[in-house]
């Protein structure tokens, strides 16, 4: 199995997603979410300065490149998957910190919606759920999840694990001041496989990041 691969070497294969998905309805207008990419990027760094090979699949953010990470440039869902599936099976290591919208427009306008209308109906159809097509195909890798939510968060978190076939989910409170999209820092519960749950303080992404990467090295090596 990779996994046992993985084990005897001194560098593991990073995959990692950041930042927001956009669908978008025409040339002008998208479908999208606040994620600012930040916990993501603080991923790729802290796999990059840790000495393994990381690469970055993002979404559209206003963050720069982390020096020595394979940066991949997506907009929608489907570009998304389309560079994730590329690296998978090259990947020792899989942390999906990208918000990735669930939906998208079922026809997208070629050209832009006039504002001549008090109301419009768009109809939604489902993205692909990238995390669990990687749940059902990871073998021996190692599947980092991510659940953001605003009330029964642990609960909530250990139900995706299990159905997403994640070993580990860092779930997060979107509610809580000073935690989530677009902010610096983060309070963490992190959910294992065995059960095992740990609550993180209010740390900085780039602290919870540092805190996770070893925590997963930790295991694998």
């Amino acid at each position: 199995m990779l996994l046992s691969h993985a084990k005897m070497r001194r560098k593991l294969n990073f995959l990692i997603t950041a930042g927001p998905t956009r669908e978008f309805l025409d040339p002008f207008r998208f479908i999208s979410n606040p994620s600012s990419g930040k916990m993501g990027y603080a991923f790729a760094r802290a796999a990059r300065e840790r000495g393994q090979e990381t690469v970055l699949v993002s979404g559209p953010t206003n963050l720069p490149r982390p020096e020595g990470v394979k940066t991949i440039r997506v907009s929608s869902a489907r570009e998304m998957r389309k560079a994730v599936m590329k690296y998978f099976p090259s990947s020792d290591v899989v942390i999906m910190a990208a918000a990735v919208s669930d939906y998208r427009p079922a026809a997208r306008r070629k050209s832009k919606i006039k504002k001549n209308r008090k109301k419009i109906q768009i109809s939604l159809v489902s993205n692909p759920d990238i995390l669990a097509e990687l749940g059902g195909k990871k073998g021996g890798r190692f599947l980092v999840g991510f659940s953001a939510d605003s009330d029964n968060i642990v609960d909530n978190a250990r139900k995706k694990m299990e159905i997403k076939g994640a070993d580990l989910i860092v779930a997060n409170d979107i509610s809580s001041p000073g935690s989530g999209f677009e902010s610096d820092s983060n309070r963490v519960v992190v959910l294992e496989r065995d059960g095992k749950t740990e609550t993180w303080p209010l740390l900085s992404k780039d602290e919870v990041a540092e805190r996770l990467i070893k925590k997963i090295i930790g295991k694998l090596k």
